[in-house]
């Protein structure tokens, strides 16, 4: 149970800082962090928790994560479902926690997105389905890339948390305007489920999304780095 409860924490790690920061600093008035600082957020939790518990679980922290693994075969198919519930659980607990704290200030509405993700009129940038969902497929993709990559046998330790925290924020950088990023089935769920409405309605896309983009993620490192299953 060890693993999978690291998974939890670490999950709950990155939606309370990443998602956090959005709803709570992301627009402080005169002195907030804006997308680039939220997209630090998201990568420093999950730097972090590389070094705090990469060790136990892994730190996947994503279900497409754990699914892309598995296709890499890295990860064996009789843990992925209790990774994924561990996660998802994680992620909402996390989100409770952020809406106490952020209901705490007088004004505070969930109509404001509570960190959601989401396309057409509930994109930043009022991004079509289509522009979403292809760029969390290839955000995805790339972030597994990244990933089995930088824990390849064949790359220089320790600097695996490194790499994919960064990766994570340059994700960030990239496509807030467009989903407000999900690339993380479990995050967008966790903030989802308090919002309710337009923001589980568009839920699914981002579990389809980046669960194809994790699973192309593995096939292509696959193939380029010349590994056989």
């Amino acid at each position: 149970m060890r693993p999978t409860l690291a998974e939890f924490f670490g999950t709950f790690w990155l939606v309370l800082g990443g998602c956090g920061s959005a709803v709570l600093a992301a627009a402080f008035p005169d002195v907030g962090i804006g997308l680039l600082g939220v997209s630090f957020a998201f990568g420093l939790t999950v730097l972090t928790m590389a070094y705090a518990i990469g060790h136990i679980s892994g730190c996947h922290l994503n279900p497409a994560v754990t699914i892309g693994l598995c296709v890499s075969g890295r990860f064996p198919s009789s843990q992925v479902l209790s990774y994924i519930v561990a996660q998802v659980l994680g992620a909402v607990v996390a989100g409770g926690v952020l809406y106490l704290i952020a209901s705490g200030k007088a004004g505070f509405d969930l109509a404001g997105g509570f960190a959601s993700n989401g396309y057409g009129e509930h994109s930043p940038g009022q991004y079509t389905l289509l522009a979403a969902l292809v760029c969390e497929v290839v955000m995805t993709m790339m972030f597994l890339i990244i990933i089995l990559g930088a824990t390849d046998k064949r790359a220089p330790e320790g600097f695996a948390p490194i790499a994919i925290g960064l990766g994570l924020t340059l994700i960030h950088l990239i496509s807030i305007p467009v989903t407000n990023t999900s690339v993380n089935p479990a995050r967008s769920t966790g903030v989802a489920v308090y919002v309710g409405d337009w923001a589980i309605g568009q839920l699914w896309l981002f579990w389809v999304a980046p669960i194809i983009g994790g699973i192309l993620g593995a096939v292509v490192y696959r193939v380029i780095a010349g590994e056989k299953r």
